[in-house]
């Protein structure tokens, strides 16, 4: 994040969510903008860990098992290292998706 910059009641929402999955498991945005209060607020999640840099932002993807585009290829990486398997943008485990 950028010195001065402050943090929103939901970027620090997001950041509490986004720091409790579990390594080796992965939430979708919806997922993460449920817990962090704000449903159909995916986009907004997005934005949040953009300005987040102290939360494991890669175990965050999109509904459907797959990688955000503009960072897949450093994405898969990191979730490659915590056991996940990783083909082309889509994680094959998306049933570790946690739960609600």
């Amino acid at each position: 994040m950028a010195a001065g910059t402050a943090l929103s009641d939901f970027d620090r929402a997001v950041r509490r969510v986004v720091r409790a999955i579990p390594k080796g498991q992965v939430s979708s945005y919806s997922q993460v903008a449920q817990r962090a209060g704000r449903p159909g607020g995916a986009r907004h999640v997005a934005s949040a860990l953009g300005r987040l840099r102290d939360v494991p932002w890669w175990r965050v993807i999109q509904a459907g098992g797959t990688l955000a585009r503009e960072v897949a290829a450093e994405q898969a990486r990191k979730l490659r290292a915590e056991g996940l398997t990783v083909r082309g943008r889509k994680v094959l485990e998306a049933a570790r998706l946690r739960g609600d």
